[in-house]
């Protein structure tokens, strides 16, 4: 039983895999998905009792293999106890993966075989019987593959699934793949149905391209093409050039029609996946902040640069292939059974067949590239992290050490890549294999079918050729789908994230900063972050307007939690912030954060110059305001010495500079803004004692008139604060007072100090 596991697509994190014998059976499903859940290191698990199609969401941590044993250690345990397949849980109508060979497959051979048993001259008389059997077979064929890679375990249903392009809900995967890719396309439905005109008219060119040079073969064996003496045509010198003419315009219209739909179907596709980056990143700078935090944030980038490109690549690559194939079947099938019946099944019978091995070959080698990437993922590791430490592995003389282990990870990514090398050139020589039978078969008969009169030359012989254009097609119907998949994926986690909710707008009191005076008042405040316990447990302070007031107190007290909540990063659990009397909840977000300064411990700066960064937020500063934030936060000496000044490119997050240098920066920014309420958070954390002393006494010019909040560790940064509101662990006021005045009690603060001063606490 655990031999039919396979497995069909795997990324760090998410596996899917096909279990026949769940199809059908709903209850073991369920079962079996709860079994999956409990096991350490699974996250979630999905399986459809419509396909067999299970989805894992595990530690990435684990591997394919890992993964794999895990799946059929679960399904061997489950099927131990699983009661036999009743009646209401019959097998599935469609192909059974017990059997050994596919039912597509099956109903070719059985056609087939049933046409040979007439007879070579009944055979010529229903060719319409086998050549329908012919096409219903390569249609469950390609039927199965479009509902395997669509099947409703992929998708976690979420609400208010909206298209941005459209403005309507999107339906889940599988339920209708076309609508989800219309919904892609959004408004730009014309330029789809311009490419694919010109896909269709280009394949169109390519069969007619085909046709001439047949005729080109008939005239020169017979002397003369029949059907072009219907154009006054005599003889082989004028119908040669009036074939080779033609031939001539066909390859230009093959050219420049092939030209055209590649050019449309990229700007479609450069088209979508603009449109979608534009809304998405639009929804994601309005998504609560707690949705762009720690590790999300990788996930919302992937999102964004993987995802919305996908949607993009299908059209500008895959979609002008199934075009040109769908062209090819409604143009060849009608010719053949127009032209040449007797021989239309021999010529088409390989449908079915490269139909099959190419899905076939798409799902047996899932497993093996998902192996080598995993592979080739820590060999690339690897080699990061060595690069990354030369200091250490040179310092503890391990070179040789390190050159052994990215030699063996080399050999283990060599083998598992040389397993796809060798399953992909197997597939391609099976599939010339099968044509080559096809087009020897069709020789062959059709010579007889001319030999005997029943088909004239004239039609055999440009006809010959032309099914192979169908047969080259098929072979990439497996890398179409699994693009076709990737692409519903792709859209299903692009969905999800503008299902995530966004901060509320609606009607907010307007803030005017140069009316705030910066009272604010924390009124029985509790907060605490998802499956945590509360951070801030019924805490009352006040800060009070025109003064500075610090906030100390040890790691986990909430002191940074306070600053999330007053600017609305976060909102409270119950109770109240005020600022100036009114609730921050009933306050505009951008006003609210217009009037406030915020400098985090580590703050961000922008790929970009000094300048941009400080005028960050206030765009049309004049230089001499830059420059005198820059003074007061005691960074224009540092920024002076660098050889560009102010003009001096600092790089991603500004790795240019030091962490102290970053933080001056950041300040510079704030004091730019002239807020009337300043927050610092740990904002001179890494600078020097003697930088912080100048720091301190420029704050104190900036401050007059405002409000100055002061969230620090080092006691040093706020003795000299006007207030200062000790925290204990739980969001608790432990003390409150001015630096003296809490000395002097010898509580929490003073054994602080005494700690930071190198004194022995009482």
């Amino acid at each position: 039983m655990t031999s039919l596991v396979r497995m069909c697509s795997a990324v760090p994190g998410r596996q899917r895999w096909k279990i026949p014998e769940m199809a059908g059976r709903k209850h073991l499903a369920e079962v079996f998905a709860d079994v999956l859940e409990k096991v350490p290191g699974i996250k979630s698990a999905r399986v459809s009792e419509v396909t067999g199609g299970v989805l894992v969401l595990h530690d990435a941590r684990l591997g394919t293999p890992q993964i794999g044993e895990i799946i059929r250690n679960s399904l061997a345990a489950v099927m131990r106890c699983a009661p036999p397949r009743t009646a209401a849980e019959s097998e599935p109508a469609e192909e059974s993966e017990n059997s050994p060979v596919p039912a597509a497959l099956q109903l070719t051979g059985g056609a087939a075989l049933a046409a040979l048993a007439l007879g070579p001259g009944k055979l010529l008389r229903r060719p319409l019987v086998v050549l329908g059997a012919v096409v219903t077979a390569t249609a469950v064929v390609v039927r199965r593959a479009v509902r395997t890679v669509a099947e409703p375990a992929t998708h976690e249903p979420t609400a208010d699934e909206t298209s941005p392009s459209t403005g309507t809900t999107a339906p889940p995967p599988g339920t209708s793949g076309l609508r989800s890719l219309l919904d892609l396309v959004g408004p730009h439905r014309p330029r789809l149905v311009l490419a694919s005109g010109l896909s269709a008219l280009c394949q169109l060119a390519e069969v007619s391209l085909g046709l001439f040079l047949g005729w080109v073969a008939l005239v020169l064996i017979k002397g003369e093409a029949a059907p072009l003496l219907a154009l006054g045509l005599t003889g082989a010198s004028a119908q040669l050039w009036f074939l080779a003419a033609a031939a001539a315009v066909s390859c230009a219209a093959v050219a420049g029609l092939s030209y055209a739909a590649n050019v449309a179907w990229r700007e479609l596709g450069q088209a979508v996946q603009h449109d979608w980056l534009n809304a998405t990143y639009t929804q994601v700078q309005q998504l609560e902040l707690r949705h762009l935090e720690g590790e999300r944030t990788t996930r919302v980038a992937g999102v964004l640069t993987e995802d919305v490109g996908q949607l993009g690549a299908f059209f500008a690559t895959s979609a002008n292939d199934v075009v040109q194939l769908a062209t090819s079947f409604l143009v060849l099938v009608p010719a053949f059974l127009l032209l040449a019946p007797g021989i239309a099944w021999i010529a088409f019978l390989p449908m079915p067949i490269v139909a099959w091995l190419s899905f076939h070959q798409r799902d047996r080698v899932a497993a093996d590239y998902a192996e080598a990437g995993e592979q080739r993922a820590r060999l690339h590791s690897q080699l990061v992290n060595s690069l990354e430490a030369g200091a250490t592995v040179k310092s503890f003389c391990t070179e040789e050490y390190e050159a052994r282990r990215v030699a063996d990870l080399g050999e283990v990514c060599r083998k598992s890549n040389g397993r796809t090398d060798r399953s992909t050139v197997r597939h391609a020589e099976t599939i010339r294999a099968v044509t080559t039978a096809s087009m020897t078969a069709t020789l062959l008969l059709g010579g007889l079918s001319v030999l005997d009169g029943s088909i004239p030359f004239e039609v055999f012989s440009p006809l010959i050729g032309l099914p192979q254009q169908v047969l080259l097609r098929l072979t990439r119907l497996g890398t179409i789908v699994d693009q076709y998949q990737r692409t519903l994926s792709a859209h299903d986690r692009v969905r999800r994230l503008h299902a995530l909710p966004t901060e509320p707008v609606g009607h907010a009191q307007p803030v005017d900063p140069a009316e705030v005076r910066g009272a604010v008042t924390l009124d029985r405040v509790t907060f605490a972050y998802p499956g945590r316990p509360p951070v801030l447990n019924r805490l009352s302070l006040r800060i009070a307007p025109g003064r500075v007031t610090g906030i100390v107190g040890p790691t986990g007290s909430g002191k940074t939690t306070i600053a999330k909540l007053l600017m609305r990063f976060q909102d409270t659990d119950s109770g109240q912030i005020l600022l100036d009397g009114r609730d921050v909840r009933d306050l505009s977000r951008q006003g609210l954060r217009g009037a406030v300064g915020f400098v985090a411990q580590d703050p961000f700066l922008f790929d970009g110059t000094i300048a941009d960064n400080i005028r960050y937020g206030s765009f049309d500063a004049p230089p001499e305001h830059l420059e005198r934030a820059a003074r007061m936060a005691e960074a224009h000496p540092f920024i002076e010495a660098l050889p560009d000044g102010y003009d001096t490119l600092i790089g991603e997050r500004g790795a240019a500079l030091s962490g102290g240098q970053r933080q001056r920066l950041a300040l510079a920014r704030a004091i730019l803004k002239d807020p009337p309420l300043v927050v610092l958070d740990e904002a001179t954390s890494a600078v020097d004692n003697e930088t912080e002393a100048a720091i301190q006494r420029t704050l104190r010019t900036f401050a007059e008139n405002r409000t100055l909040v002061v969230i620090a560790h080092r006691l040093s940064t706020i003795r000299n604060a006007d207030w200062i509101h000790v925290l204990d662990k739980g969001g608790l006021v432990a003390e409150q007072g001015n630096h003296t005045e809490l000395l002097a009690r010898g509580g929490l603060y003073a054994s602080l100090w005494k700690l930071q001063a190198g004194e022995q606490a009482a």
